[in-house]
């Protein structure tokens, strides 16, 4: 057999793969070989607003709507003692209160704002076959049974249908999705770093009719994390009756406590009190799985004409739900280098590292997180602090509450997607969080400042990825600190403005002139946004402001006296 681009399992990641290879090159023959038959369960039904994106760009979305799933609209967090009732929710809505609308429902408003629960047998297979609507050849129930190298190119592949039927595949491109079998990633030999000392397990099970926590207009609810002094436990609704449930918690612990894991399990179920009432009239499928748990970035996840994605490429703990975006946007970044490199106008070197740096860095800050979550086990206090200096290593600077916040919502799974954030996280939504825990009033920089200037003394110019319609454009960015500066859509405009304006009505007036000249037709986006990406600048260090009395406020602006 030979194909354009063979892919090595049919979950999320490989299908996203495929999809999108399919979508922007319908000439490609892709090739996806999974062992099972779909559908089949599979752990790690929580979502974050990332993946939404991705099932929108695939064409899916209004397959997976239609499923029925409860929307996510945060998590509801307890970290502390035993007995602890200090409960913390972690939302993804920036524009009010949900708004209860039918369903089905569009990829719009504050639909686009939140996330799915989704019982993985349903959703993997609404993938997957989409994916052979768009024209990829899957072979279900087909595994890899040797990896053929040559240097440090596969050279072939051998499967093995449920038949005993062998069959060797040729491509010109290998696509390692194969979950924690890693395939090509072990048959390549090919280290992987563990920069924590967590080794957990999960355990897990599926209920019927249990309640749901939390109910917000039609199938709204939020996912509950509940601490325990070993672990913590999951409770995520998948549908109208069936629930996951799960406890995460040390190999150690679990070695040394004498249980088995159905005990432990029953007995972590009943130490929780608000879990407890959930399920007293819900009866469990009995179905109980466990599987190792251990954080771990690969050494390398590209090679001469493969690539690695997903649980292959790299694995952090499930604390906040990143698991199936880190797949997803991975496989999107993994798709786009293949299309790329195919095209040859873009350095092929340059792609493969881009991708590595990008996947390496948004693991590696899921596991610092997760890290200080499992060793401290103490209050959300502490945890907080904890989550400012991993912020700040990504080069931002946020107070504790608003760093939880940043992490909680998947803040590492996007860089520049053209919206102002801060790294990756809505600077509005930090402020109506602040607003929220301390009472006071919003306040942004441009209400009490009319001059702002660039400083760009000791930064370098280089160039970073973006993904975007099939393509990897090479944007040119900033880089000081940590931090990044990318010439780019509406960071683009605003900073081609403050190069040659410093007063805030000018600018404005030349951030709409940049934007109208470069063809962005979004006006009103603009409008409602630009002092969001100055407002990133400033916090980032990237302008400087102050007020001048013998200069007009952005509130004596016609738009802004609307």
């Amino acid at each position: 057999m030979k194909c354009n681009v063979a892919i090595i399992g049919g979950g999320p990641a490989g299908s996203t793969v495929g999809t999108f290879l399919r979508k922007h090159r319908p000439d490609l023959e892709v090739c996806i070989f999974e062992g099972d038959l779909f559908p089949r369960d599979h752990v790690g039904e929580s979502q974050l607003p990332a993946v939404p994106v991705i099932l929108n760009e695939l064409g899916v979305w209004d397959k997976v709507e239609a499923a029925d799933f409860p929307i996510k609209l945060g998590a509801r967090y307890r970290w502390g003692p035993e007995g602890d009732d200090d409960l913390w929710e972690s939302l993804f809505i920036r524009d009010g209160e949900f708004q209860d609308q039918p369903r089905p429902g569009k990829y719009e408003g504050q639909r686009a704002q939140t996330a799915f629960q989704v019982d993985r047998a349903i959703f993997d297979e609404i993938l997957l076959d989409h994916s052979a609507e768009m024209g990829c050849q899957v072979f279900e129930e087909t595994r890899v049974v040797n990896v053929l190298r040559n240097g440090d190119a596969v050279d072939h592949l051998v499967v093995k249908d449920k038949t005993g039927e062998e069959e060797t595949v040729f491509a010109d491109w290998f696509v390692d999705a194969s979950g924690a079998s890693a395939t090509i990633r072990k048959a390549f030999d090919i280290p992987v770093d563990s920069p924590t000392a967590l080794k957990n397990i999960a355990i897990w099970d599926y209920w019927q009719n249990a309640d749901w926590a939390e109910l917000v207009g039609v199938g709204g609810t939020l996912v509950q994390v509940m601490s325990l002094s070993y672990g913590w436990l999951w409770f995520i609704p998948l549908g109208p009756t069936r629930t996951s449930i799960g406890l995460v918690t040390s190999a150690d612990y679990y070695k040394n406590c004498g249980l088995s894991t159905d005990a432990l399990y029953r007995e972590s179920i009943a130490k929780e009190p608000r879990i407890t009432k959930l399920v007293e009239n819900a009866s469990r499928e009995d179905r109980l799985q466990a599987t190792k748990d251990w954080s771990f970035i690969a050494g390398r996840m590209a090679g001469e004409n493969w690539f690695l994605v997903g649980d292959a490429s790299g694995f952090a703990d499930p604390i906040l739900a990143a698991g199936m975006t880190l797949a997803m946007t991975g496989a999107k970044r993994v798709a786009f280098s293949i299309l790329e490199i195919m095209r040859g106008e873009v350095d092929e070197d340059w792609l493969k590292g881009e991708y590595e740096r990008i996947q390496s860095k948004h693991v590696g800050n899921h596991i610092r997180f997760a890290n200080y979550w499992y060793s401290l086990n103490g209050k959300f206090t502490d945890l907080r602090a904890y989550c400012s200096d991993i912020a700040r290593n990504a080069g931002l600077e946020l107070e504790p509450d608003d760093a939880f916040q940043w992490l909680g919502t998947g803040g590492f799974t996007d860089e520049f997607s053209g919206i102002p954030f801060a790294g990756t996280f809505d600077v509005s939504a930090i402020k109506a969080l602040a607003k929220k825990y301390s009472g006071q009033p919003i306040s942004w920089t441009f209400q009490k400042n009319n001059v702002f200037e660039l400083r760009l003394e000791g930064a370098r110019k280089d160039v970073v990825g973006v993904y975007e319609d099939g393509r990897v454009h090479q944007v040119e960015c900033y880089f000081r600190d940590g931090k990044t500066l990318p010439m780019y859509l509406l960071f683009g405009f605003v900073f081609r403005a403050l190069q040659k304006e410093r007063e805030i009505l000018f600018i404005w007036e030349r951030t709409g002139f940049e934007a109208k000249r470069a063809g962005f037709t979004r006006t009103r986006e603009l409008a409602r946004v630009w002092f969001e990406v100055l407002e990133v600048l400033v916090i980032e260090g990237w302008v400087e402001a102050s007020f001048d009395p013998a200069v007009q406020m952005m509130s004596q602006a016609p738009i802004m006296r609307k």
